[in-house]
């Protein structure tokens, strides 16, 4: 029987490999002591590395880590998301391609990194653009690709006007395009995505999936 993950306890260690900058230890954190012991991937991405920045996102808040150390832990997490990476197992494809990318000035792009791998964890395909896509790059990537649904991402609140730019410029083009959108930014403005008439993507993988599918009408 596969032992019982403490994601609690792996979160807390995780923390502190990030503020002490130890690569090496968040690496073992969640390889060999998640992986290796039968944790999924995509619950060690949702439940310990996602948990983590979030925690670290509020030390910076309460001005008790500089933007230095913030930069330094997200990092790290960078890192180790491309390590878990390679312990994907291959889902089936289902058809259905997303592209991902964080708004023009949204320089935040760890939400929309988790994004895109949940929805390949579920067998989209993905098109990952990350950070400060700017609006006219986006517009000719969507015309070149034609994915089945576009997933912005906006993490400040001052990126919250280009959100608007991009999705009206976005349905002037591609009027029947399902556009999902996520971010901190949607925890401050809860009203928005309702405002612009998309899809709010939620932060877990289920619900992430779930808009996907939904969005491209996935059996």
């Amino acid at each position: 029987m596969t032992p019982a993950i403490d994601y609690g306890r792996l979160t807390e260690r995780f923390v502190a490999a990030q503020l002490a900058g130890d690569r090496v230890e968040a690496l073992r954190v969640v390889v060999d002591d998640g992986v290796v012991r039968g944790a999924r991937v995509i619950d060690l991405q949702a439940r310990v590395i996602r948990a983590a920045q979030h925690e670290i996102g509020r030390l910076w808040q309460h001005n008790r880590i500089t933007v230095a150390d913030e930069h330094r832990a997200t990092g790290i997490s960078q890192i180790v998301m491309a390590r878990l990476f390679e312990f994907v197992q291959p889902s089936p494809r289902n058809g259905r391609s997303v592209a991902v990318a964080c708004v023009e000035g949204e320089h935040h792009d760890f939400p929309a990194r988790l994004v895109a791998d949940y929805l390949d964890h579920a067998g989209f395909d993905v098109r990952y653009y990350g950070a400060d896509l700017p609006t006219d790059h986006l517009l000719r990537s969507l015309a070149d690709h034609r994915p089945h649904a576009l997933a912005l991402s906006v993490t400040m609140t001052p990126n919250v006007g280009a959100l608007r730019t991009a999705v009206g410029r976005v349905r002037r083009e591609h009027p029947a395009l399902p556009i999902l959108v996520g971010g901190h930014a949607l925890d401050w403005s809860p009203q928005l995505a309702e405002q612009l008439e998309i899809t709010a993507t939620g932060a877990t993988p289920d619900e992430v999936i779930l808009a996907a599918r939904t969005a491209t009408k996935v059996a």
